[in-house]
Formats: C-alpha cells, structure tokens, sequence
C-alpha cells in the first residue's frame, strides 16, 4: 500500500502477516494473534529491527528472516511451531511508573 490510515481490517482478516520489524507492526500483529514472517530491512542503521525480530523469535513468537531468504522462509515454516503473544499488562508499567516518580 503507498497510504492506508489504518490496516486493522487487513491485519484482522489475514491468515498470515508479512511485515518489517518495527515494534508498532509486530505488536499489532502479534495482539490481534496473527501469524507474523518479519522481514529484516538490513539497511537501516545499526540493523536495529534485527534486534526486535530476533527475540520475538527467541520466544517463540515470530519467524524472521531477509529479503532474499523470504521465498525459502515460506516454503519450509511451520506455523504450528508459533505461541501465541501473551496480552499486555498496562497495570504493572502504571505501578512501576507510579513508584519512580514518587506517587506510591
């Protein structure tokens, strides 16, 4: 897509999300329990998205790999291997953030 305000409906209706590695992308896969093949973009500085893409499959959450891998990446996942991503807790980070800045 050149422009869309928003891919909720697309991301709800997939089988299967292909995207980058940024944080927004993955995570709203992940929350709405899509299946997600991130795709490194080795470009960018420091390969930042490498990072996030990398521990995301550590935990079982993610496969990732590179533009040029992405063919072989789809012929040969198992997307029965996935865990599902568990839903955030905005509570705790609320009482952490309370207590570093003094309210508790």
């Amino acid at each position: 897509f050149r422009f869309k305000e928003s891919l909720a409906e697309d991301v709800r209706r997939a089988d299967l999300v292909i995207s980058h590695a940024g944080a927004g992308s993955c995570l709203e896969t992940l929350e709405k329990g899509k299946p997600l093949v991130v795709v490194i973009n080795e470009k960018l500085m420091n390969n930042h998205q490498l990072e996030l893409a990398k521990q995301l499959h550590r935990d079982g959450h993610v496969l990732y790999c590179n533009c040029s891998t992405l063919v072989e990446t789809l012929q040969s996942m198992d997307l029965s291997t996935l865990k599902p991503f568990p839903p955030g807790q905005p509570e705790k980070f609320a009482l952490f953030l309370d207590k570093v800045v003094g309210f508790q």
